[in-house]
């Protein structure tokens, strides 16, 4: 069973910043590519961001230039720092492997409100 914690999100106002902290077990940190995905109010999950085990990062078109994901591979954190925040941003924000996510964490995860 994986172990997950994340931490991060609230609320800030359009233009402003947020960080998202998520821990994951040491065997499932360095056996998989990891992402953040989001969830929108009445709109489908999208993948936002992933970072390979490698280090190898890709962003969605939506967040290039404002998001940046990291990893500490000393305290099997994937981390995502989120610049110039939008309305659009708003969401549910949760860690999984990725792409395939492993386990739910829909409905779950981190709260990002951003008000214009």
């Amino acid at each position: 069973q994986v172990q997950v914690v994340e931490s991060g999100g609230g609320l800030v106002q359009a233009g402003g910043s947020l960080r998202l902290s998520c821990t994951v077990s040491r065997s499932f940190f360095t056996s998989n590519a990891l992402g953040w995905y989001r969830q929108a109010p009445g709109k489908q999950r999208e993948s936002v961001a992933r970072i390979s085990v490698g280090g190898s990062t890709n962003y969605d078109d939506s967040v290039k230039g404002r998001f940046t994901i990291s990893r500490d591979i000393t305290k099997n954190t994937v981390d995502l720092q989120m610049n110039s925040l939008k309305p659009k941003d708003r969401g549910d924000y949760c860690c999984n492997r990725s792409p395939k996510p492993r386990y739910s964490c829909w409905g779950q995860g981190r709260q990002v409100t951003v008000s214009s």
